[in-house]
């Protein structure tokens, strides 16, 4: 299976601001600044920045195909499809429990409309979204960092990440689970981290990854073995580099097999020159500047790629 790939979908946000719902374990969201800026202004500059990270990937090359959100439901997060989707080289697409109720509005059938539009084939559906009913949730590749082409599915358990549902997911697809928490200090207390993808991403050759934030050397060890034996280079970044994004990147490919690694400017400019040197061995590196949707949102360029991996008809 292909690990990586040079079709990806992003939503244009309509009503973006910070989400109230999502803020009570996204330690992230900067709810002063959320204060200080007028929600029509916050949409505008995230449209802005959307408009701009969208043109940046396809001047390399990278397919984005665009779904417009509409204005008929309160779905200020609708920027980030990946928690709410995901897709598979059989023909499968995800849909995910949502933790925020405002967030499962997101969830809308015109998306999949677009990617059969667009000439992908969804041959089938698979849907985890009653367990929302029981307070269970995963939310796609947030919670998932899908090592697809050696069938691993690492997770850090969290409110937004439920072990057995995971379990679940790893028996569906034929994935081996790999069960860790990350954490993050909030005040003076360890809280878990709510989306694995914020201290993880997971390359062709390599693995960024916070080792720090999972407090068990346990866990840490057996993380560590399994990506060792994938061959990935572990590369390392802090829990400081973690609060500037750096662990929410995401590697592509376009038409020409040429491979980029997206992550956001603040991401960029928070790692050190050893660690880009060591990225840039594999890819050429795309940092677009989205401040406003990071500082209000919580998530950053990884968290607005839902990757698409479906067959072409």
């Amino acid at each position: 299976m292909k690990q990586i790939t040079d079709t990806i979908l992003m939503v244009r946000p309509v009503q973006f601001r910070l989400n109230e719902e999502t803020a009570v374990n996204n330690y992230y969201q900067d709810q002063q600044f959320q204060k200080e800026i007028e929600n029509a202004t916050a949409n505008t500059k995230a449209q802005e920045e959307f408009d701009a990270f969208a043109k940046a990937l396809q001047d390399k090359g990278i397919e984005v195909i665009i779904v417009n959100d509409d204005d008929k439901h309160d779905t200020p997060d609708s920027i980030f499809p990946n928690n709410w989707l995901s897709t598979h080289e059989n023909g499968t697409a995800v849909l995910y429990p949502m933790f925020a109720e405002n967030r499962r509005l997101e969830r809308r059938p015109e998306v999949l409309d677009t990617l059969e539009q667009h000439g992908f084939v969804i041959k089938d559906i698979m849907d985890y979204t009653a367990a929302e009913v029981q307070g269970i949730y995963l939310e796609g590749t947030g919670s998932l960092l899908l090592d697809r082409a050696n069938e691993k599915a690492y997770c850090s358990i969290s409110p937004r990440a439920d072990e057995e549902l995971l379990i679940e997911f790893c028996e569906d697809f034929e994935y081996t689970p790999v069960l860790f928490t990350a954490y993050q200090t909030v005040g003076e207390a360890r809280l878990p981290i709510y989306h694995t993808n914020v201290m993880m991403a997971l390359g062709e050759e390599y693995a960024v990854i916070c080792l720090d934030a999972i407090d068990s050397k346990a866990e840490v060890k057996a993380v560590l073995k399994h990506l060792k034996e994938s061959g990935k280079e572990v590369i390392n970044i802090t829990e400081a580099q973690v609060e500037s994004y750096a662990g929410n990147m995401m590697q592509l490919h376009n038409k020409q097999g040429e491979k980029l690694l997206v992550m956001s400017d603040q991401a960029y400019q928070s790692l050190t020159p050893a660690q880009i040197k060591k990225l840039e061995k594999y890819n050429e590196i795309l940092h677009p500047d989205i401040k406003t949707i990071e500082t209000l949102g919580g998530g950053s360029v990884r968290c607005m790629m839902a990757e698409v991996f479906l067959p072409k008809s």
